[in-house]
């Protein structure tokens, strides 16, 4: 055993931040077995221990010997390579984040949003926000608080400080101009995108889909696009989601018994996330360098995946025998254009998760907008149902009848994540940036994808994404990969080009 005196202050740093990674995989772990496998009534017990992991993972970061290793490590960094000098910038970050938010705080959320998930979930079933508006007020609170504390800290507004956790480096102005660029062209894309699909009627799919057929041709179709089964597994849940720490993925879907692309969909989407999680850098896996850059990108690449590359005619061209092989369906339903036309419907709907590429981004407004005011304290917890159906009925013309398809549909806010949403947005229009140079990059790509070979695709995304960790910020990893600052305009001209197609690209 080295002794401490002959390590280096940075050596010992690594060390530290390693178990820090060991906790935080614990406690997604843990995370995940809540949502799929853990009996409800053993939520307060799972509250208790989460809540005791979060709090030694804090105690452990807030150490004053963190804090002297770091300013010492700060002091000598002549001899570190760039990666290590951009681990001690991302491990500083981690500990700022951490030192700002009292030990009680961090307890007192982690107890709260554990029993206000099982509330959501409870309220959800019986479609009753009223059940869960008292928990709810116990989360905006505490969050509110945090907010305060971390802007403080950070030198940011409160709402920054949030968006700051889950995306670092975006700010509220850069997702102002974005949605100002967004909701200048997709209102009337819509319109004109449901006028032209009433020129393509869809024939009804017909055949059933039992949930082990699902799974098989779901397994299949991750196995193909590189999911390690090994180290990783797929089950279901309420709310697709990912959790683990690469080398132990847990993806989770929800299959629906009428619509087998459902669950394939919702899987590919959270394949998105491991493949990222998979691809970031092997020799940084337990440093705070060697995590994902932010929700913002992590959205961008579950996006990427499942709305622009699976709901692709090559990808269609790909799938359409294995529909055949599993479900032994057949007959002009499940030709490639009807599939298509199936997969890039436009419709006004009210949840979030089945909204298309289109429409998407305007639900990711309504909550963008909702939580601002939450957090001031301009909208009142019990005015949720009422202020997010006018917004809905706003934005999108359709108005929810009841909670569940309303404000109670994400669990978001429910686990007191508050300055995430934005991310999904931010996500897409990352996404259509990163596709149109990748496009560019990878000529042969529509081919690649027609025939089940999705090496080109990651292996331009692990080039200029996944491989990079936390190295650089979202802003220069996007300037280096498309040669642009973030903007709008890529997917802008990525959805008009597929919504709006015309006779000619038809015909090819």
């Amino acid at each position: 055993m080295v002794s401490s005196m002959s390590t280096s202050p940075y050596k010992q740093l690594e060390q530290e931040f390693k178990k820090l990674h060991a906790f935080r995989g614990a406690m997604s772990v843990l995370r995940w077995d809540a949502a799929v496998m853990m009996p409800r009534g053993s939520a307060e017990v799972r509250g208790e221990q989460l809540a005791a992991l979060e709090t030694e993972h804090h105690t452990m970061l807030t150490a004053p010997r963190i804090s002297r290793l770091l300013d010492r490590a700060q002091a000598n960094t002549q001899g570190l390579q760039d990666w290590q000098v951009a681990n001690l910038r991302e491990m500083r970050r981690q500990r700022d984040h951490a030192i700002a938010t009292p030990v009680s705080l961090v307890s007192r959320l982690a107890k709260t949003v554990s029993r206000a998930e099982v509330c959501w979930l409870e309220a959800r079933a019986q479609g009753r926000f009223e059940l869960f508006a008292p928990m709810l007020t116990e989360v905006v609170h505490l969050v509110r608080d945090k907010a305060a504390l971390l802007g403080q800290a950070l030198n940011l507004a409160p709402y920054d400080a949030l968006v700051d956790e889950f995306s670092p480096g975006i700010t509220t102005a850069d997702i102002d101009a974005m949605f100002k660029a967004l909701s200048r062209r997709l209102p009337s894309l819509i319109r004109e995108a449901i006028v032209a699909q009433e020129t393509r009627p869809i024939r009804p799919l017909t055949g059933k889909f039992p949930f082990a057929k699902q799974r098989s041709l779901i397994v299949e179709v991750m196995k193909q696009v590189g999911f390690p089964f090994d180290r990783g597994r797929l089950d279901e849940s309420e709310h697709p989601f990912t959790e683990g720490v690469p080398g132990d993925i847990r993806v989770t879907t929800r299959l629906d018994p009428n619509d087998p692309f459902t669950g394939l969909l919702g899987a590919l989407h959270e394949t998105g996330h491991a493949m990222y999680d998979l691809g970031l850098p092997q020799d940084w896996r337990d440093q705070p360098v060697g995590r994902d850059r932010g929700m913002a990108l992590e959205e961008s690449q579950s996006l990427l995946t499942e709305m622009i590359v699976c709901r692709s005619r090559p990808f269609v061209r790909y799938m359409q025998p294995l529909l055949a092989k599993h479900f032994g369906v057949g007959g002009p339903e499940w030709d490639v254009e009807n599939i298509y036309a199936r997969l890039t419907r436009v419709q006004r709907s009210l949840i979030r998760v089945d909204a298309d590429e289109l429409t998407y981004p305007l639900h990711i407004m309504l909550r963008y907008e909702v939580e601002k005011h939450l957090l001031s304290g301009e909208l009142a917890v019990r005015d949720l149902p009422q202020a997010w159906n006018d917004g809905m009925e706003d934005r999108l013309g359709i108005r929810p009848t009841n909670d569940t398809e309303g404000c109670l549909q994400d669990v978001h806010w429910a686990v007191g994540s508050f300055g995430y949403f934005p991310s999904y947005a931010l996500g897409a229009v990352i996404a259509g940036q990163l596709y149109e140079s990748l496009r560019n990059d990878v000529p042969a790509l529509d081919e690649q994808l027609a025939h089940g070979e999705f090496s080109g695709l990651l292996g331009w995304l692990r080039e200029h994404v996944h491989g990079l960790g936390a190295k650089v910020p979202v802003q220069d990893l996007l300037r280096a990969a498309t040669g642009k600052a973030l903007s709008a305009a890529a997917f802008i001209r990525y959805v008009e080009a597929k919504y709006l197609e015309t006779a000619a690209s038809e015909a090819a």
